[in-house]
């Protein structure tokens, strides 16, 4: 891609972003547009429709924004849960990481790479020339000057293993400090058993009410056996129940101790949260929950075959020559400088964008299917699979479409893999940028615009009454966090390969610092919590794209005849894989479970509460079927979140 085609892609969308930005701006004051900008602020009764003319509803302003950056954690904390603190750390986190890039890849790389002459460039003609003058591929094989790329991938490896110290070790005290000042959970006082054997002459309430009183006598509080409804519409018991526990360290115990001489009973797991329970799969056999993980193994392998051939495409109109070969009727059009910019600049980063939004959903889906007890688990499940796909799907397919045999040459010829990235990589640098200045603003800018709710919020108030109650969603995380750290991807790998593209990276995660803290505050409302488990995966993901940055430099400084820096660059992956099971050791466990330290105080603190008996009374019937409960449930609900049994109104 040549200089004037990123600059025509980059054009387009500042303007999309400035067109989105202008339209909220007046759209977000209309009284009929509440539902759709601040759905949470209206559902929680706390704006009230006015009705009365005023001019300035027809003028643009940042006023949001204002609002938006002076939310504190604290308040993010108390509105949108640790997990909303933890995706908002996402991106200061990368602001940090991508302003110490920015300062080292623009002011001190980026001139000494242009200044090479590797590749032939002639200034007064800087815009049509191509961006690889401002890559690592300009600069002269063998020159003392890559000595200072080699110093620049220590010392910002460094860095970002000093932030995500900081960042882990913080979030673990957030974690910990948000249990100690939460109210008593139903969840952390209760397990799922399954596998619960039964003897002759008994039901499975008998067998659980039987054991747990023998084995955990003092602890033991109370049970509830999931029931399903067969198709005679006949009460069905299925094998499995929540057992509640009157004291968090006394469900912990029965959670991490082998209950039963046979593995395969009483098989116990943290039970979720009541209202993040996932019903259909609790009336699964265990065969069939086996088949279903083969079908989404297979399912998920189809589905990135049949993704590669939408990234062919794309990288088809990346180059004029092939266009003008396979369609001659095209070659009058090409000529047309603007055209050709925006065919090769825009288009192919458009194209990709669209066909990826189907994928979030699906993979939602094929999560949902696998076997997870709780809403959480499949978002949390359909997040890695999301994140695994957009590396392989967009990453690599991309570096890797020049040829088939790239790619088989990774598989069957691991001694290649930093050989081929190091030439891959390099080449595909000007799509990346034009990809984050296409799927990230314009994203984003989407993101704050909502223009699909807004047009079905016109619809309904067209053609059906405007009901009283108003249903708002939780944040996607499985589709926006894949998204935000395959951009902390591609910022660290082309760091001083390509630097050009940390600036837009930089203004990236600036507009959605803003816009999502706006999200959280009017639009997204939390409806159930990991915990603030989501940052392991940012955490482990990081460590990848810093490995990957060290494999492509190995293979860089040896394709530019540097054998001392490849050589000398070995110890770097080496030492972050060592830093990152250092803090796998000394963070993850936190996120695992609660340690007894926690638990025992927490628990101590709780039992001199008066409040607690009638927690513990309302934790026995927490996880109760419906029908035998005395409240109803809306037609509205979620049919994924719903029991299985349904009462019925009278």
């Amino acid at each position: 891609m040549i200089l004037s085609a990123l600059l025509t892609s980059v054009g387009i969308n500042l303007g999309l972003c400035f067109l989105f930005f202008t339209f909220y701006s007046i759209l977000r004051k209309q009284p009929g547009n509440l539902r759709v900008y601040a759905p949470r602020l209206v559902a929680e009764r706390r704006v009230k429709r006015k009705n009365d003319f005023n001019f300035e509803r027809l003028l643009p302003s940042a006023g949001w924004v204002k609002r938006a950056w002076e939310q504190s954690e604290e308040e993010l904390l108390e509105n949108s849960g640790l997990d909303g603190v933890v995706f908002m750390r996402v991106f200061t986190f990368s602001l940090k990481v991508f302003a110490i890039a920015a300062i080292i890849g623009v002011f001190i790389l980026l001139p000494i790479n242009f200044m090479g002459n590797q590749l032939v460039i002639d200034i007064s003609d800087l815009p049509n020339k191509s961006l690889d003058s401002f890559s690592i591929s300009n600069v002269n094989n063998g020159s003392n000057r890559l000595w200072v790329h080699f110093c620049a991938a220590y010392v910002f490896t460094g860095a970002v293993c000093y932030l995500l110290y900081y960042e882990y070790k913080m979030i673990s005290l957030k974690r910990i400090a948000c249990f100690y000042a939460s109210q008593p959970k139903a969840h952390l006082f209760t397990v799922l058993v399954r596998g619960i054997p039964v003897t002759a002459g008994s039901s499975f309430s008998d067998s659980i009410d039987q054991f747990f009183k023998e084995y955990h006598p003092l602890t033991y509080l109370s049970h509830t056996v999931v029931r399903r409804t067969s198709k005679l519409q006949q009460l069905t018991e299925v094998p499995a129940a929540f057992v509640s526990f009157k004291s968090q360290y006394g469900a912990a115990i029965a959670l991490h101790i082998q209950q039963g001489v046979n593995p395969t009973e009483w098989v116990i797991e943290q039970a979720p949260e009541p209202d993040d329970v996932y019903w259909p799969f609790f009336s699964t056999s265990f065969f069939r929950r086996w088949i279903c993980k083969l079908v989404v193994l297979v399912a998920s392998a189809v589905l990135i075959v049949l993704f590669l051939g939408t990234v062919v495409i794309v990288q088809g109109l990346t180059h004029l020559e092939q266009l003008e070969k396979y369609f001659p009727f095209l070659k009058s059009i090409l000529t047309i400088a603007f055209v050709s910019q925006v065919i090769t600049g825009y288009l192919p980063s458009l194209i990709l964008q669209s066909f990826l939004y189907f994928i979030p959903p699906i993979m939602k889906m094929l999560s949902s299917i696998q076997g997870y007890i709780s809403m959480s688990g499949i978002q949390k499940s359909a997040c890695g699979k999301m994140l695994w796909f957009t590396i392989w799907n967009i990453f690599f397919a991309n570096v890797l479409s020049g040829t088939a045999l790239s790619q088989v040459k990774l598989i069957f010829e691991p001694k290649k893999i930093p050989e081929i990235l190091a030439e891959g990589v390099p080449a595909q640098a000007s799509f990346f940028i034009s990809y984050v200045v296409t799927s990230g603003w314009t994203s984003l800018s989407s993101e704050l615009f909502q223009l699909f709710n807004l047009i079905c919020s016109h619809l309904r108030r067209l053609f059906a009454k405007e009901t009283e109650d108003l249903t708002t969603s939780p944040i996607p995380y499985e589709s926006e966090i894949p998204r935000i750290l395959f951009f902390v991807l591609l910022g660290i790998t082309y760091f001083f390969l390509a630097p050009l593209i940390l600036p837009f990276i930089l203004v990236y995660f600036c507009m959605g610092y803003l816009i999502f803290r706006n999200q959280l505050l009017n639009v997204y409302a939390p409806k159930y919590e990991t915990g603030g488990n989501y940052w392991p995966i940012v955490h482990n993901s990081t460590i990848l794209s810093l490995v990957l940055m060290h494999i492509i430099a190995f293979g860089i400084f040896g394709l530019k005849v540097l054998p001392l820096a490849s050589t000398l660059i070995i110890p770097l992956p080496i030492l972050t894989l060592l830093f990152n099971e250092y803090c796998r050791k000394r963070f993850l466990p936190l996120f695992k479970a609660f340690p007894a330290e926690c638990l025992i105080k927490k628990d101590r603190e709780e039992h001199n509460d008066p409040r607690m008996g009638e927690f513990l009374e309302k934790l026995m019937s927490a996880y109760e079927d419906p029908v035998l409960k005395p409240t109803q449930y809306s037609r509205n609900a979620d049919s994924q979140t719903s029991p299985l049994l349904q009462s019925r109104e009278i």
